[in-house]
């Protein structure tokens, strides 16, 4: 591979630069450099970070060059610089969560998650903004990331700051959370490459939780190959998180190739109902090109979807109202307009009520894994309705048809806790990005992100980049 310049750095995948480290011919701290350089420069526009972490990056990368010089390589994320989501403890820098109430809030501990990140080399840049709480709206006294492609489109829900810094080139993969749809939305709206895992694959220990028995952490990369590095040092049982899985984690780099044509699910009429015409001509021509590699697509009907997202909001808001005890109702006045209000559905809640949400939950569960015992993947889009402004996304507590196009392809998924891909599949009339979805069975990861190389091998859209 070509020595890459200085300006060509920022947009290369996370393997590639990962390759050049490694032989080196570019140290991590020529690197490090490079992306601090961009974010200084782009940062003023983007508001992408909440936190960024200079002179920790710096030294963490020269702390990677040592080790390499000494013959000493962790891995394929070794001084490779990588950004969090802002609800991620570190030791070493504010965790605010999208809050202003925990904004000075200095964690004396990592997350696992940034724990393992550090072990396999990687350099972390800093944290990265997300919504209030990570629910859908950013507190109205903090800044909201800019969608790169286009400033008037809207640029995802929680993991917004994520979606924002990946796409941008302001790191080679982010970290990002996912509840009801806030690792894939974002990927979504901002043409990146995202990877929910299946429930408990990945520790929550050291995250700031907006629903435990919902949250999902995440990678947010330029390619599913990129995503299954990230996984790789993230994944795995962590006794500190007594929910985290104990199931082995596979060598996800390695097994990305498919070993036979998956058979695909595909819901027409929930299709139809639900997305809008954008939507659906890229899910058309998702169809062609998986079926032109050999994959079978099979007519089927999801299982009550759309019952599933409506219960979605009042099943997070119980979990968050718990979440938030301690600081609300008491500080109420601190918070914005949206998680105060979900909190309150969630407070207003019966034992009764909430029962059967539980009930409903479990029933939607059966009938998914049902569902994935006869087929291997479930398409779905990574958002119902393509490439959405930030002005109709203004709408979405009022405009139903838009609610359900948002929460159904995404927020069913968090219910029954399986991994999904989202994978950039096309573009809109004004050059912004769509995106499709590959659900997967339970810890089905190495199936979806084969697949999802596969779909990436066969097009080039991961690759497109906004011009900035």
């Amino acid at each position: 591979m070509t020595t890459p310049t200085t300006s060509e750095i920022p947009f290369l995948e996370l393997h590639e630069v990962s390759t050049l480290i490694r032989t080196r011919q570019l140290s991590s701290r020529e690197v490090t450099e490079a992306m601090l350089e961009r974010i200084e420069h782009l940062e003023p526009r983007l508001q992408s970070f909440a936190t960024v972490m200079a002179e920790s990056a710096r030294a963490e990368a020269d702390r990677a060059d040592s080790l390499l010089a000494r013959g000493n390589w962790l891995g394929d994320l070794h001084g490779v610089p990588v950004a969090v989501k802002d609800l991620a403890n570190t030791h070493d820098a504010p965790t605010g969560a999208g809050t202003t109430i925990h904004a000075e809030f200095r964690p004396d501990f990592d997350a696992t998650v940034v724990a393992r990140l550090r072990s396999a080399g990687a350099v972390i840049l800093g944290k990265l903004r997300l919504t209030e709480g990570a629910f859908t709206g950013h507190h109205p006294d903090l800044p909201t990331p800019v969608n790169p492609w286009d400033a008037d489109t809207w640029s995802g829900v929680s993991s917004s700051g994520s979606g924002v810094a990946t796409a941008a080139g302001l790191c080679f993969a982010s970290l990002g959370s996912d509840t009801g749809g806030s690792i894939r939305l974002p990927s979504s709206a901002n043409g990146v490459t995202g990877l929910k895992p299946t429930w408990g694959r990945v520790s929550r220990h050291g995250i700031f939780a907006l629903a435990p028995s919902l949250d999902h952490i995440g990678p947010m990369t330029r390619s599913s190959r990129d995503a299954a590095i990230v996984l790789q040092a993230i994944a795995g049982h962590d006794p500190a998180d007594p929910t985290s899985s104990l199931e082995p984690v596979p060598d996800y780099p390695q097994q990305l190739l498919l070993d036979r044509a998956p058979v695909v699910g595909f819901d027409h009429a929930l299709a139809e109902e639900h997305f809008d015409a954008a939507t659906n001509a890229m899910l058309k021509d998702t169809i062609e090109t998986v079926t032109g590699l050999g994959w079978r697509v099979l007519e089927v009907e999801t299982p009550g979807f759309e019952a599933a997202a409506e219960e979605w909001t009042a099943l997070c808001g119980v979990e968050t109202a718990g979440v938030h005890a301690e600081t609300y109702p008491s500080r109420a006045a601190e918070y914005g307009p949206d998680l105060s209000g979900l909190i309150e559905v969630g407070r207003g809640l019966t034992a009764v009520d909430y029962h059967r949400l539980l009930e409903s939950r479990r029933d939607f569960i059966g009938r998914m894994r049902a569902l994935m015992a006869d087929i291997d993947l479930l398409l779905l889009p990574g958002i119902g309705v393509g490439s959405p402004t930030i002005a109709q996304m203004a709408n979405l507590g009022s405009d139903q048809k838009l609610f359900a196009a948002v929460t159904i392809p995404t927020a069913p998924i968090d219910n029954c806790g399986m991994p999904s891909i989202t994978l950039p599949a096309g573009f809109t009339d004004r050059g912004t990005p769509l995106a499709a979805q590959l659900v997967g069975g339970d810890f089905t990861e190495p199936l979806v992100l084969a697949a999802g190389h596969a779909f990436q091998q066969a097009t080039d859209f991961h690759t497109s980049h906004p011009e900035m």
